[in-house]
């Protein structure tokens, strides 16, 4: 029989640990009501303004294709033939689905955009919902960079992609998504 089966248990370690565990819910329920950002929080920090961006809309054609147009100039940005894209139908799939759960229509547009250190992000303006292209890999990556390239200024071609990229694609040969 040990000294737990006949004594009680210290009230001092039960008041200090219960002491502990609330004081701790309190912190926790204080940030999260107060939104406290501290300053390397990468909320806290304003984005950077993009090297490049165009406004897209997408649209389901009969066929099965998929027809990209600018929204400034309602020109041909690229087209995704059936049986191919498959990366842009998947990202656009969820982010139709999203809209369509929130009852928004096809018109507000979606933005594309380089950020100055190459990093490509797809922003659902009706939404608010951003996708970092980045954390998907170069081939996906580069279905959505292929829809920027035409539009990007001769400062911003230089950013993105990487000479290391542009020398991979060139060896794989021709491919074209659009």
């Amino acid at each position: 029989m040990s000294a737990l089966d006949t004594e009680p248990f210290p009230r001092f370690a039960l008041i200090s640990a219960s002491a502990l565990i609330g004081l701790s819910l309190i912190g926790t329920t204080a940030v999260r009501l107060t939104r406290t950002l501290g300053p390397e929080s990468p909320a806290a920090v304003a984005p950077a303004a993009p090297a490049a961006s165009l406004d897209l809309r997408f649209k389901d054609q009969p066929d099965g294709s998929i027809r990209i147009t600018r929204v400034s100039d309602g020109g041909l940005a690229g087209t995704v033939i059936p049986g191919e894209g498959g990366f842009i139908r998947g990202v656009m799939r969820g982010l139709a689905r999203d809209r369509i759960s929130r009852h928004i229509g096809e018109e507000p547009a979606f933005r594309l955009a380089l950020s100055q250190a190459g990093d490509l992000s797809l922003l659902d303006t009706a939404t608010g919902r951003l996708i970092d292209l980045e954390s998907f890999g170069q081939g996906n990556r580069d279905s959505f960079f292929d829809l920027l390239r035409p539009q990007l200024t001769h400062e911003a071609a230089t950013i993105a992609p990487a000479p290391q990229v542009a020398q991979a694609k060139a060896n794989a040969g021709p491919h074209a998504t659009f």
